[in-house]
């Protein structure tokens, strides 16, 4: 697995880059396959040491946050998050496995960002793959990331969909009328 370990407002040393990818490295564990990629970016703002990883492994995609006051329990927290969330997805295969429901790859989802004004600024751009899934493991995939929408290509329709939770806790799927 390819570690990048990035400051902001920080110098990164070595004895902090060499923390933070001991326990990155830890979450392979997990993986059969450990081919991946992981960027993990430190950043001081406010007097809050805060770290972000995002870890991309075979289409699934883990992303956590933590801030603190120090930045190793900074770099801790965020890895106990990350580890919730591989252990979650773990079981909801598992579980889906033994259900004889279709395995798909997971993909990462798109953030538009409105800052009140009555024209919505895009401050920023994701770009990823599609690849086919059911909503279910479209559903599934948005709670791992914490989003409270999805971009995905439909693996019954072939056409592009869009699931989001609703403000009751339910989910709701946006399908294409031509």
């Amino acid at each position: 697995m390819q570690i990048i370990v990035k400051g902001k407002n920080i110098e990164v040393t070595p004895a902090l880059n060499d923390y933070a990818e001991k326990k990155v490295t830890k979450l392979l564990k997990y993986f059969e396959d450990v081919s991946g990629k992981a960027e993990v970016m430190l950043r001081v703002e406010r007097e809050l040491h805060i770290v972000e990883v995002t870890v991309t492994m075979g289409g699934l995609i883990l992303r956590g946050e933590e801030a603190t006051n120090d930045m190793y329990a900074s770099i801790d927290g965020v890895l106990e998050k990350l580890e919730r969330q591989v252990k979650k997805y773990k079981t909801r295969i598992n579980r889906k496995v033994r259900q004889d429901v279709a395995k798909e790859q997971l993909n990462a989802g798109a953030v538009v960002k409105d800052n009140g004004n009555s024209l919505a600024e895009i401050v920023k751009t994701k770009r990823f793959a599609i690849k086919p899934m059911s909503e279910q493991e479209a559903a599934m995939q948005m709670d791992l990331l914490g989003h409270t929408f999805f971009v995905f290509m439909n693996a019954e329709t072939e056409e592009v969909n869009v699931i989001y939770k609703r403000k009751d806790g339910a989910y709701g799927l946006i399908e294409p009328e031509y």
